[in-house]
């Protein structure tokens, strides 16, 4: 397994990420940030994903920027001054990319995000389509206002939440998940007892790290990905 800061074409322009590729290659991974950016600890979920078979990659949506993890004002402002439809188009990039690889296998894609990346993997999810198989939110979802519109959204959906979150309070999540099953679409939403926003981040950002709601959501997620893709 190796990787590496990649370079790929997105609608004339560029976009850089992280990609990381399993010996033999494997099935591929969109990897999303979270409001820190494309920080070490992503690219160390991409360097998991890769260890598990499968070719990941996280695009840097940021474009190079990131804030610490003392600098939640910056993390902040980088999240809201992302433009979305940049974000779409550099996800989609990114995805052509993923698929267009040699060390991929398959003609579709999971998506694993957390925080800001949770919300914008039910994002991509619902734009690509068939594209994406799978899809994997931890603590991050489109509530309220910022809800996509959801019939393009064929992926199998398992998302991971905490039962104390500010961000995004569980009861909205439910039901949105709710709402979802109400069109048809294959979703369920796990909200880890205990927990608080950012539980699955190793790096202990917010002191929410917990060990075993971490390691139960990261085994179903392995789980979903390897049943769709």
């Amino acid at each position: 397994m190796s990787g590496s800061m990649v370079e790929f074409p997105v609608n004339g322009t560029s976009a850089a990420g992280y990609l990381a590729v399993p010996e033999g290659g494997g099935p591929g991974v969109l990897v999303l940030q979270e409001w820190w950016g494309l920080v070490p600890q992503i690219k160390g979920v991409c360097d998991q994903l890769a260890g598990e078979g499968f070719t990941a990659l996280a695009p840097d949506l940021y474009g190079g920027e990131f804030a610490e993890h003392t600098e939640m004002d910056k993390a902040g402002e980088l999240m809201t001054s992302l433009p979305p439809d940049r974000a779409a188009r550099d996800m989609s990039g990114a995805i052509d990319h993923l698929l267009g690889l040699d060390a991929t296998t398959g003609d579709a894609v999971g998506v694993v995000g957390f925080c800001m990346g949770g919300m914008l993997t039910l994002l991509i999810a619902a734009r690509e389509g068939d594209r994406v198989a799978a899809a994997a939110p931890f603590y991050g979802a489109p509530l309220g206002d910022g809800a996509p519109d959801w019939s393009g959204l064929t992926a199998k959906v398992e998302g991971h939440f905490a039962a104390v979150d500010d961000f995004f309070p569980p009861d909205a999540v439910e039901a949105l998940g709710e709402e979802l099953r109400g069109m048809g679409k294959d979703v369920e939403f796990h909200v880890y007892e205990g927990t608080g926003h950012a539980f699955a981040n190793w790096e202990n950002p917010l002191g929410t790290h917990d060990e075993a709601a971490a390691a139960s959501a990261w085994n179903r997620t392995l789980a979903l990905i390897r049943s769709r893709l």
